[in-house]
């Protein structure tokens, strides 16, 4: 099997100065190694001209975001298997292994994600994946190991490999098959919660997304938007919308966004309550987006596959918030 790691880079050297040589000592000798350009405006492309000419460079024209980015890079790659990887992922040692072996006993598997734990932290999980990602009804992303805010100490408790909803963009190895079966990524996220759709739609055409939990790699998150920036509240809010009017089956999905939108309204007030009130004007913000892109998206809605059966829990608002169930273990 033919691997490529692909990194998407957007004016981010100093990313690339400190976590590329470890990703090339732990994988050079069993995968090709490209790094996708952003059209960067710092001197990305020149230094890894002079220091890393094993490294085969992609030049995008254009920063489309995530979704753009990997879609025009991945044209000019050939492997059998790519792994979308973030520029600020440190792997570690034998972690391809796991992946690669996954793939090559189980033919349906479309996409998988390494146990994603956090660099600043390794012993807790990170935020973006942690031991594997699932939805709720209304489409609110969790993941074993995250609930919200909430990450777990990793104590061995998600070294297992089973099928999960989604794997996480932050490291993401699918099947090149299984990419382009599915359409590529939706360029209209733009960037966050795009990787969940795309998974969505890889299981829809019968292909399994799997967590490898004998995979291990850190994660420094943030290195593009911290996580409480307005501007990713804005996108994973509008994004979420977006998901559910594209991919929910059935007249289901009308009631199901009608009261995803009114618990958006509560996080709204939440945020205000909080003092801040970027996040509740990010999340009007994203509301009004949504519905300018409604033509949009039920265009793609009419394409796409559906599942059947897509969240593990009603709501995991309700059990976080109200309930007080803080982690995965204590819910499932």
């Amino acid at each position: 099997m033919k691997i490529a790691i692909i990194i998407l880079n957007w004016n981010g050297r100093h990313l690339l100065e400190k976590f590329l040589p470890v990703v090339l000592q732990h994988s050079a000798e069993q995968a090709a190694v490209y790094v996708a350009d952003n059209a960067s405006s710092d001197d990305s492309v020149a230094f890894l001209g002079e220091n890393f000419p094993q490294v085969k460079i992609i030049r995008n024209s254009t920063n489309g975001g995530y979704a753009k980015g990997y879609n025009d890079a991945l044209q000019h790659v050939n492997e059998e298997l790519f792994i979308l990887m973030n520029s600020d992922i440190a792997t570690s040692a034998d972690w391809l292994e796991p992946i690669i072996e996954a793939f090559k006993v189980k033919p349906n598997l479309g996409a998988a994600q390494p146990k994603i734990l956090d660099l600043k932290r390794p012993d807790y999980f990170e935020y973006a994946g942690a031991g594997g990602g699932f939805i709720d009804s209304f489409g609110y992303p969790f993941c074993r190991g995250r609930l919200f805010e909430t990450l777990e100490k990793d104590e061995g408790q998600y070294n297992d490999t089973l099928p999960v909803f989604w794997a996480s963009g932050a490291c993401l190895a699918i099947r090149r098959t299984a990419f382009y079966d599915a359409g590529g990524l939706d360029e209209t996220f733009f960037a966050h919660q795009e990787e969940i759709d795309l998974c969505w739609r890889v299981q829809a055409l019968g292909y399994a997304v799997y967590h490898i939990g004998s995979s291990s790699v850190y994660h420094l998150g943030g290195a593009t938007l911290e996580q409480m920036n307005p501007q990713k509240t804005y996108l994973n809010f509008r994004n979420g919308l977006m998901l559910l009017l594209k991919n929910v089956p059935g007249l289901q999905v009308y009631p199901i966004i009608f009261f995803r939108m009114c618990l958006d309204g509560i996080a709204a007030l939440k945020f205000l309550a909080e003092g801040k009130p970027k996040h509740s004007y990010a999340i009007l913000r994203a509301h009004f987006s949504f519905y300018a892109k409604i033509p949009e998206t039920l265009s793609l809605r009419r394409k796409t596959p559906k599942l059947k059966t897509y969240s593990t829990t009603f709501s995991i608002v309700w059990k976080y918030f109200v309930l007080g169930k803080k982690y995965y273990t204590d819910i499932f």
